[in-house]
């Protein structure tokens, strides 16, 4: 079985590194990326299965630059891996086409369980 292709976005390099050492066992890190321009210019290049993507990014928002995200890659499933708790934000992700939300808070206990998920088509939300 090939191993899922995953590139970060995060506008923190020591959230990047974290999230690296979570996944890097179980799958292959295309990128990692600090800006939703940078995002955008690695999207072509690495075709990632899965775009783990924080809904704040310094120079775009990460809702809107998810849908971006499907319109160039439409295969690509998007996983917003952040720091926003609020049922607004998990309620507005969904809405604008997310396969998947994790609240860092839980990223030991869910951000796997996360990717496996949106891997084999399902959606993934927090537990309360």
């Amino acid at each position: 079985m090939s191993r899922i292709r995953i590139l970060l976005a995060d506008p923190n390099a020591s959230m990047l590194a974290m999230t690296t050492e979570i996944l890097c066992e179980e799958c292959e890190i295309v990128g990692a990326v600090q800006t939703g321009a940078d995002l955008l210019r690695c999207l072509s290049e690495t075709q990632p299965d899965i775009v783990l993507l924080e809904v704040v990014l310094g120079d775009m928002n990460g809702l809107e630059l998810g849908n971006q995200v499907h319109t160039r890659s439409p295969a690509t499933k998007i996983l917003y891996f952040t720091m926003y708790e609020g049922l607004a934000f998990v309620d507005a992700a969904f809405a604008a086409g997310a396969s998947g939300y994790v609240f860092k808070s839980q990223a030991s206990t869910d951000l796997l369980k996360a990717v496996r998920a949106v891997c084999r088509g399902e959606q993934f939300r927090p537990t309360e």
